[in-house]
């Protein structure tokens, strides 16, 4: 294993520091216990939204806090759940009279530990369970997985708490966005944590893990490697069983790299993604494509499709200014 680094105990505590410094225009590193907030807090009540989850996907979170949505992050060591003290810290220090509303993944460490969190909070709040992994049936024991869907949902439901949307209105709009997103991804290699040293999975050189999670876990199903028209025909028929999207359906497709995919191959997948969908009648109004979600150094990516409307095409469209995400400011 080839890592830039200089200890694994020390890795998450550097590269924060790092983070904060480059972006300390944006936001400040609150170092013990760790979490990254807005630099500028919002002179009037707003909902804070709070977010967080193991380090590995970056720019999710911490990439995402700033002006239009996310308003702190805690990052937990590599693939673990950040504490409840952290959230607690985080909640304290960004919220203003309107509450808080926490968007969490929806994995086991995460729920557990913002739960426990909230119990604890002296101020009004609530959660947003992201879940939007169709690579696992709805009925599955402990629900789908949270992955890059919870970027659309960060940024619509940040939108809606910047032109000051009262905490029921944002929890309500952060649920209906979840449940109008669909995400599958596909991996090429296994991810290495550098505590393990070694790949998560085996995948063999001529194979591809289909329905893979953020942590490496194995997904749908191994499959032999095939063309980049293949892939991507798999990755949109799992969404669209699950959406089924009508004619004419406007709607937001998101290409996510997880970590060692260049931008050539995401964005042909874009392209395929794009045509396919628009041959079902399907009108993709709205895009991202990048790193977002990732996975530490595993190749491969995921396609997400949120449905749109106008209200959620205006409040994706709003002002955002963060260190990963940024436009109209």
């Amino acid at each position: 294993m080839k890592k830039i680094l200089n200890s694994v105990e020390s890795l998450l505590e550097e590269s924060l520091n790092g983070f904060a410094k480059a972006h300390q225009d944006i936001i400040q590193f609150n170092h013990q216990p760790h979490f990254i907030r807005r630099k500028d807090s919002s002179p009037k009540p707003k909902v804070a939204l709070i977010s967080g989850g193991g380090s590995g996907h970056e720019p999710l979170h911490t990439g995402l806090v700033g002006v239009g949505m996310l308003d702190a992050a805690c990052p937990g060591h590599v693939f673990t759940s950040p504490t409840p003290d952290q959230m607690i810290a985080a909640a304290e220090s960004v919220e203003n009279g309107a509450g808080v509303l926490f968007i969490v993944k929806n994995y086991a460490g995460d729920v557990m530990n913002f739960e426990i969190a909230g119990e604890m909070l002296d101020c009004p709040y609530d959660t947003i369970l992201v879940s939007d992994d169709v690579s696992l049936p709805k009925d599955h024991s402990t629900g789908r997985r949270g992955v890059a869907g919870t970027v659309i949902v960060e940024k619509i439901v940040g939108a809606a708490a910047e032109a000051g949307a009262s905490l029921a209105e944002c929890k309500v709009l952060g649920d209906r966005v979840n449940n109008a997103t669909a995400t599958m991804g596909v991996a090429l290699t296994s991810c290495t944590v550098p505590a393990l040293g070694k790949p998560t999975f085996d995948i063999g050189h001529n194979e591809m893990e289909m329905g893979v999670g953020i942590h490496g876990e194995r997904g749908r199903e191994p499959m032999e490697l095939s063309n980049a028209s293949e892939i991507v025909e798999h990755l949109v028929a799992a969404i669209d069983v699950d959406l089924q999207p009508k004619q004419g359906q406007k709607v937001l497709l998101h290409v996510n790299g997880f970590g060692a995919t260049p931008l050539m191959e995401l964005y042909l997948v874009f392209e395929l993604a794009e045509t396919l969908l628009k041959d079902k009648g399907v009108d993709v109004v709205r895009s991202l494509v990048g790193n977002y979600t990732t996975s530490l150094d595993m190749a491969g990516c995921s396609v997400t499709l949120t449905l749109l409307d106008e209200q959620l095409i205006a409040l994706w469209d709003a002002p955002v200014h963060t260190a990963n995400l940024r436009w109209g400011c």
